[in-house]
């Protein structure tokens, strides 16, 4: 008896089919890996509350609608998460529109609630940031203190920074060269003259024999891993007695920074890496209300005034 092959029509296609196929089409595309991987760790949340064998052609407003009630209602998720929930099934229905599996449709996503950006203050930072003596500390310690002024410095995230390698600073034009980045566009970072002179130092102690190898190493000289430096920072600061924490910490501190000196936001677009002045525009914003609860209580003018002001009544 032959046995006939069962040839899957295209309005037969589960939720689960389309989404194997979405993932074909990343690895296509030449997705990141974590983008990838992403996905499928969001696939699993979206189908806690999405049935993975509904036929993609049955999907509608009211899917979504109700996707995004059941998640604020059943998860005790924060409204980013449940915001990055609906993006990520956005993004797989909207493949599965322009495929023609299903009819096209708007789809809104839900409101996050901001919130202020943490950031180290002036006073934690001049602890951080004070240089270790080189001839009781260890390699680890110093390796971090530059690390946290490079940080500081450049405003690069923990995967850009960890895999800058030597040849990658550029010490006579003033820059370094960040090849890996989230949106895999290079950037062109500028270096003060501060760094330059940190790093130069750094240098001469790290000892290195290839400009091939990473700039920021482990005691046997291979590149970090971002558990290793988390860990290594989270030690840092607590043996200064800074207990909040966080690598993404420093890169808002040095753009607080920079929208205190009143810098572009067009630079700043740049030295983030952000695909879009509206994103730049977006975290400003959030940072200047951050800056506004640390102004909430402080009157400038009070000093001048000793607590009130005369006013002169003219006839």
């Amino acid at each position: 008896m032959v046995r006939k092959l069962k040839i899957q029509r295209e309005n037969d296609k589960t939720f689960k089919d389309g989404f194997e196929e979405f993932i074909d089409s990343c690895k296509a595309r030449n997705l990141r890996p974590a983008t990838i991987n992403h996905y499928q760790e969001s696939y699993k949340s979206i189908t806690r509350f999405l049935d993975e064998q509904m036929l993609i052609k049955d999907i509608k407003q009211s899917t979504v609608d109700n996707f995004v009630r059941d998640c604020k209602d059943k998860l005790d998720i924060s409204s980013q998460t449940l915001f990055t929930y609906t993006r990520d099934l956005k993004t797989i229905l909207y493949y599965f529109m322009r495929m023609e599996y299903m009819k096209e449709f708007k789809i809104k996503l839900p409101q996050v609630d901001k919130k202020a950006i943490e950031t180290y203050t002036d006073a934690e930072l001049k602890i951080l940031l004070k240089k270790p003596d080189l001839k009781n500390c260890s390699f680890v310690t110093y390796r971090d203190w530059t690390l946290i002024n490079f940080l500081m410095s450049t405003a690069l995230r923990l995967n850009s920074f960890i895999n800058i390698r030597i040849r990658d600073l550029d010490f006579e034009n003033e820059v370094v060269y960040v090849n890996t980045t989230k949106n895999r566009k290079p950037l062109i970072v500028p270096l003060n003259k501060t760094i330059i002179k940190i790093l130069k130092e750094y240098l001469k102690v790290r000892q290195y024999k290839d400009e091939n190898d990473y700039l920021f190493c482990n005691v046997y000289g291979n590149q970090l891993n971002k558990k290793t430096i988390n860990g290594s920072l989270i030690r840092y600061n607590r043996e200064r007695g800074v207990t909040t924490t966080g690598i993404h910490r420093y890169r808002h501190s040095a753009v607080k920074r920079l929208v205190l000196a009143n810098m572009n936001p067009v630079f700043i677009q740049k030295l983030l890496g952000h695909s879009s002045l509206l994103i730049t525009q977006n975290y400003i914003n959030i940072l200047v209300s951050d800056l506004k609860q640390e102004m909430k209580g402080f009157d400038i003018l009070e000093q001048f005034n000793n607590g009130y002001i005369k006013i002169s009544r003219g006839r």
